[in-house]
């Protein structure tokens, strides 16, 4: 923060104590004015002003030292007791201060003595000052309350949202070499039978490699980029399995600039491919849309495999369980991700969340 700033703050401060005390005397200054119409006394709107604004205008002079006293001997804790009686000594000076200001300033406008100006005052002011002293301490309480309130809450914000952040940054960090064991353990099955195959898919995961590690610490990326890295780990695959392994993209064009999670769809291919394709020896396919409906980015990954088991459910493994987790933290209850039986056969994961372009804060 530069001192610029700093100074323009405590301008703003003393401004808005300004007009807060001009404020009090004038509405003070209405009702000494109508009030002494009504008794029949002849006194203008000006002497009224006058007389308002000199008091509440000595009250703004003396609260200056009253707020710090207040910051310093706060009534809360062990030390309440000694706050307390120091308040109670600082009340009657502050007191005495107002009738000696102001007996002050009525001898510099009249030729009247100044005892005979300040007893009138002691009678007629004396414990209404007292109350002054102790609204301003309250006042100042009630602020300092809340200016801490705000700072825990900001606190808590920041907090919260680091843990989240590092949540997130868990989940991806984990999800990385769940894909990249699987991948070399594909690897290492094709060295026995493909040599040249198995090359060409350590070539191909390097390049999904230095993609997947130019996201790293990003959670949310672009479909279009998503797709790109989709490209890169199918073409691993489709070393693997040839011709037993069909992929249809299904993108509308204006869903290609949404935000979506860092690495969402491998995990979901990666389960189609898993549970579909692999377990059986004939060729399978597997259709992934995606497209824009009423401000929600609405993604389908389904094949054509054996589908559910006979309960209806799949074990989910670290992909999915991983995937389901990061939707959870980034988006909350504004997503939804479920498994379903395919009308066609195979299983049909449907995700959908929040169309935005920008990646969330």
């Amino acid at each position: 923060m530069t001192i610029g700033t700093i100074m323009q703050k405590r301008w703003s401060r003393w401004l808005v104590g300004f007009c807060f005390w001009t404020l009090l005397g004038l509405s003070f200054a209405s009702q000494f004015y109508i009030s002494s119409a009504k008794a029949g006394l002849e006194v203008s709107w000006k002497q009224a002003v006058n007389y308002a604004l000199g008091d509440w205008y000595v009250f703004a002079l003396l609260s200056v030292p009253v707020v710090q006293l207040a910051r310093r001997f706060r009534i809360e804790g062990e030390n309440w007791a000694r706050s307390l009686a120091v308040h109670s000594v600082a009340s009657i000076l502050f007191s005495l201060a107002y009738m000696v200001i102001r007996a002050w300033a009525g001898q510099w406008q009249s030729d009247a003595p100044f005892p005979d100006i300040f007893r009138p005052l002691l009678v007629k002011t004396w414990h209404f000052n007292l109350l002054i002293y102790w609204v301003i301490v309250a006042v100042s309480h009630a602020f300092d309350y809340y200016r801490k309130y705000r700072e825990r809450e900001l606190r808590a914000a920041e907090l919260e949202k680091g843990l989240a952040q590092a949540k997130l940054q868990a989940l991806q960090m984990q999800l990385n070499p769940h894909f990249l064991f699987n991948t070399l353990h594909s690897i290492s099955s094709l060295m026995h039978k493909d040599l040249e195959a198995a090359d060409k898919m350590i070539t191909r995961l390097s390049d999904l490699l230095r993609a997947a590690l130019e996201g790293v610490g990003t959670q949310e990326v672009s479909l279009r980029q998503e797709l790109k890295l989709l490209q890169l780990y199918l073409a691993i695959e489709q070393i693997r399995f040839g011709n037993r392994l069909t992929v249809k993209l299904d993108v509308a064009p204006d869903a290609l600039e949404a935000q979506v999670p860092n690495l969402i769809l491998q995990p979901l291919v990666e389960n189609a491919i898993r549970h579909g394709i692999e377990p059986r020896s004939r060729p399978g396919r597997i259709e992934l849309q995606a497209h824009r409906q009423d401000g929600v980015l609405a993604v389908v990954v389904s094949d054509d495999g054996a589908g559910l088991g006979q309960n209806g459910a799949i074990r989910e493994g670290i992909g999915l369980s991983n995937t389901r987790a990061r939707l959870r933290e980034l988006y909350g209850s504004d997503h939804r991700f479920e498994l379903l039986r395919s009308p066609q056969g195979g299983v049909r994961v449907e995700l959908s969340i929040p169309y935005h372009h920008e990646p969330q804060p």
